[in-house]
């Protein structure tokens, strides 16, 4: 296999069975470093970062063009080509997908092992069909005929997200942000003008 390939399977390994350690390990090092680091320091780092993961996918890519057989170059490059390259990747996943006769289908905490197969994480893969789609364009591809933007492509998304939604027990939706309450406006005081001076009370 492909140094390349191999290179990114590795990074959406990492990325689905290490999340816990990687989301505490973030923490602590923003929590440590928010003292020493502005926001503009680190919207650079979080830009580099996604700029090189880019330009990897977009290298591994290119490899599995070349030894597709027979060899694909990129401007022969359709949906039903991506799909099969996602389908390549799902292989080697680490993310545990139950099927719908396995007892803990839609358990998000299975208290025990179970034979069922493990598949590249949906998250991975919209990650990944994200960074390809703008590096498509900035290699020069046209908008209107972006693989990745495929229609097909966005519904085998869609599909991978709700079965393994169900499957682990997980929901991909996101979260509405509430609206705060809309403010009351205060009362308006009355204002009664004040006697003349010298005006006398009446009872």
């Amino acid at each position: 296999m492909d140094s390349n390939i191999q290179d990114f399977i590795d990074t959406c390994n990492s990325d689905n069975t290490c999340n816990l350690i990687t989301n505490s390990i973030t923490t602590a090092n923003l929590t440590a470093s928010s003292a020493s680091s502005s926001p503009a320091s680190t919207s650079i780092t979080s830009s580099s970062r996604y700029e090189n993961q880019k330009r990897r996918d977009w290298n591994t890519f290119g490899q599995y063009l070349k030894n597709h057989r027979p060899p694909l170059s990129l401007s022969r490059c359709s949906g039903a080509h991506v799909l099969e390259f996602l389908r390549y990747l799902d292989q080697f996943g680490k993310t545990k997908v139950h099927t719908p006769i396995c007892p803990f289908y839609g358990h998000p905490n299975p208290p025990a092992p179970c034979p069922c197969p493990l598949r590249q994480a949906w998250g991975s893969l919209d990650a990944l069909i994200g960074r390809l789609r703008a590096a498509f364009e900035e290699n020069g591809g046209k908008p209107e005929a972006n693989p990745f933007g495929a229609r097909a492509v966005r519904l085998y998304l869609r599909e991978v997200r709700d079965l393994q939604s169900k499957a682990r027990g997980i929901s991909y939706e996101k979260k509405k942000r509430k609206r705060p309450p809309p403010q009351q406006q205060p009362m308006p005081i009355p204002h009664h003008p004040l006697p003349p001076p010298g005006a006398s009370a009446t009872h």
